[in-house]
């Protein structure tokens, strides 16, 4: 056992060399329950309490952000479940399975898409890390300024990129104690700030229109699973084929949404009792959070706050630098991974010491980016449901071979379905996002200022136009590929 124990530390310290390549049988290894630590440790984080706060601010009360919530965070995690059954049949990334679907070269198209939502992922949460950390120190006296910013954005940076570099054995290791520790530290927190819910308060919150639920919906759709789709089978391509399919689609699926939908849950009792705690998530919705803590646990509350946004980072770094390489950056893996670790922190440093207010931006970048992507999973989802055999690996890299150079239909209708989303949804609250929701007068919804305007209808167009259109359209191709 000791012996076994010191090959599976060296291998974690170790750079995985595996970056755009099938997996090898005999590196396949595990069961679908371990794809729980993954997944729960990258959603564990107390984020999951401020998305209380953004559920409320459509306007809604308590009972529909928690229907919208449940159905939302779940639904969205269960697409992420099917996405992994495909990383189990080809055992090669996401990015290259979705060749079978959109060509070989024309798969650059979301594998863009892709990179630009992991990557901005990564940042964000990076940002939110930086932005905790300063907050708690200021209140502890330590100095919350421009030094103790750069000292957080260093160590978090360090933490993300480390573990991106060095690949996947470490970052399964590295969730494992983070679910164990940011879970323990998580339950305290509640327990220390349960006295400060007031369910009268909470429970006078007046309702809202049903547009205003189904905008709810479909933000907690795009910041929680409708966010990892695009990664979800890069974790379950290193299992066995024989591999339990409901295992992979339930363990996805439980181990990404049982946190988000019990912090969510909690955070909505804590922002409804308080609009002073709701107003202050918004410029910083981390360190809102440690405001009325005692003081003894702030420094436990920074550790369960930075190790839950790197679990969330760290899943984000890998998988960005494999969209890297699937748009055709000819270098490693590792090589890729510190390329965007490189993006993150210019992009950290931007926002933390120059960017200003950031939660409107950081929605408009949720909804604008879940579009698009919501159209690649429609499509990826039809694709993998109407395939009766495992890829063919080794053609996935060549354009001659049986899935094609460019694949017109699945391109086209990511296009189109990206016009046509974009056209229904609102971004008001950043300006660089005011041209969209073009659409909403034309199919009689009220226009821009109507009641279906932050409905965000676009995102769900999005996944049924890809789904439909690949099921009717493109079964016969597929149906070719397997003959």
């Amino acid at each position: 056992m000791t012996g076994q124990a010191e090959v599976q530390q060296t291998r974690a310290l170790s750079v995985e060399s595996n970056g755009l390549n099938v997996i090898a049988d005999a590196d396949r290894k595990g069961r679908p329950s371990q794809l729980f630590w993954p997944w729960f440790g990258a959603n564990v984080s107390v984020l999951g309490l401020s998305y209380g706060a953004f559920a409320l601010g459509f306007g809604i009360s308590f009972w529909q952000a928690v229907i919208a919530g449940v159905i939302g965070v779940v639904f969205s995690f269960l697409l992420c479940g099917w996405i992994a059954l495909a990383g189990k049949r080809g055992s090669a990334p996401t990015m290259v399975l979705s060749r079978a679907a959109f060509g070989v070269r024309g798969n650059k198209l979301p594998s863009l898409v892709s990179w630009l939502l992991t990557v901005g992922w990564e940042t964000v949460l990076t940002i939110l890390a930086t932005l905790a950390t300063a907050t708690v120190f200021d209140r502890l006296g330590w100095g919350g300024g421009a030094l103790t910013k750069v000292i957080a954005l260093v160590v978090v940076g360090l933490l993300t990129v480390g573990c991106g570099v060095l690949g996947f054995d470490l970052i399964m290791r590295a969730q494992a104690v983070i679910t164990i520790v940011t879970g323990v530290l998580t339950v305290v927190y509640v327990v220390l700030v349960a006295d400060q819910i007031h369910w009268k308060t909470v429970s006078e919150i007046p309702h809202g229109s049903a547009q205003a639920v189904i905008g709810a919906l479909v933000f907690l759709m795009t910041g929680f699973g409708l966010g990892w789709v695009n990664a979800a089978a890069d974790y379950s391509r290193y299992l066995p084929r024989r591999a339990s399919s409901r295992g992979v689609v339930g363990w996805t699926t439980f181990g990404g949404s049982v946190a988000p939908v019990v912090l969510l849950v909690f955070g909505l009792l804590l922002a409804g009792s308080s609009k002073d705690l709701s107003t202050a998530i918004g410029s910083d919705p981390i360190g809102a959070l440690a405001a009325t803590l005692p003081t003894w646990f702030l420094v436990p509350f920074v550790i369960v706050a930075v190790l839950g946004l790197v679990g969330g980072a760290v899943l984000d770094i890998y998988s960005s630098g494999l969209a890297l390489l699937s748009l055709g950056l000819p270098v490693k893996r590792y090589v890729a991974a510190f390329v965007d670790g490189a993006v993150m922190i210019a992009g950290t440093i931007y926002v933390v010491f120059y960017g200003g207010k950031f939660l409107g931006q950081f929605q408009g970048f949720l909804i604008t980016l879940g579009v698009p992507i919501a159209a690649w999973c429609g499509i990826m989802l039809a694709d993998i449901a109407g395939r009766r055999r495992d890829y063919a690996e080794d053609e996935l890299y060549r354009p001659s071979g049986r899935y094609g150079d460019v694949r017109w239909l699945p391109v086209g209708t990511m296009i189109v379905a990206t016009g046509i989303g974009w056209g229904l949804v609102t971004n008001t609250l950043a300006s660089w996002l005011t041209w969209q929701g073009y659409l909403l007068g034309a199919f009689g919804l009220g226009g821009k200022e109507g009641a279906w305007a932050f409905a965000n209808l676009g995102v769900l167009a999005a996944l049924v136009i890809g789904f439909v259109a690949q099921w009717f359209g493109g079964r016969p191709a597929v149906r070719r590929q397997e003959a």
